[in-house]
């Protein structure tokens, strides 16, 4: 056999992985082949074509080649960049903190709350602040859920109250009250000028505040939310793109059953 295909089939491939080294893939290994976007407030000509090659040099690629370009508006111009990245990172030193629990399934949930808690688990939830937005503590408490995980709502141990979003979070707070709430979980999509840190931050302060922090074990989520920027605010877990209504329940479970002894001492 001959031609095109069969030396397709023969090609070796550069699979040198250096991870202390790491650059983005493209065609071949280490090629640090990397595509971005961007809007810059100019008009399409090629004034603005070569302004966006430059900042892409300035960021570290470089064979640049801006491969699209569209007027957004008067003024303004949105711009795809492909090149190869210069900088690397080392793969081996990274540390990320991370909810570390293996995530059970919602039968395994309830029954675990039954063995180990032996009542019903109380969440309150909501999107608190300014932020107008439910998709997020919909996913999580709804009795639906999402891509097919069922929300807080169904789980036979748990007693879940969404309270919907631009919630106070002293109108949170006391409704955990009045319900005697075991579980605090916060939403946050909104997160242009870190509007979500301040509202996640006065959230813990008001709890400080009133000699609560201790009363409830508190998370919170969205697509901005790190396990790491969580534990800087001073929650006990945050949740992000990707997780589900298990994970949740998974985490303040457990972490309830491993606090009650001392809670109890």
């Amino acid at each position: 056999m001959s031609g095109g295909l069969y030396d397709l089939h023969k090609k070796e491939f550069d699979k040198t992985l250096d991870l202390r080294r790491l650059r983005p893939y493209g065609d071949t290994m280490n090629d640090g082949k990397a595509q971005m976007s961007f809007t810059l407030p100019v008009k399409d000509d090629e004034r603005g074509e070569e302004a966006a090659r430059r900042i892409a040099k300035a960021m570290g690629l470089t064979d640049i080649n801006v491969v699209f370009h569209n007027v957004l508006d008067s003024g303004f111009t949105f711009y795809v960049v492909y090149g190869s990245c210069t900088h690397t990172v080392d793969y081996t030193a990274i540390q990320v903190q991370t909810v570390e629990v293996e995530t059970m399934t919602m039968e395994e949930v309830d029954a675990y709350i039954k063995e180990n808690i032996g009542r019903k688990v109380v969440v309150v939830g909501a999107s608190t602040g300014t932020d107008a937005h439910t998709v997020g503590i919909d996913a999580i408490m709804n009795r639906k859920g999402f891509a097919g995980h069922y929300g807080l709502e169904r789980y036979e141990m748990i007693e879940a109250l969404n309270m919907g979003s631009q919630v106070p979070n002293e109108a949170l707070v006391e409704k955990a009250l009045e319900l005697q709430a075991d579980v605090l979980l916060v939403s946050q999509t909104v997160t242009q000028k870190d509007i979500h840190i301040q509202n996640l931050t006065e959230l813990i302060e008001l709890l400080e505040a009133e000699n609560l922090r201790d009363r409830f074990i508190v998370c919170c989520g969205g697509a901005r939310i790190t396990h790491e920027l969580a534990k800087e605010l001073g929650y006990d877990a945050g949740f992000g793109a990707g997780k589900f209504a298990e994970d949740v329940a998974t985490f303040v479970v457990t972490k309830m059953a491993r606090r009650r002894p001392a809670m109890e001492a």
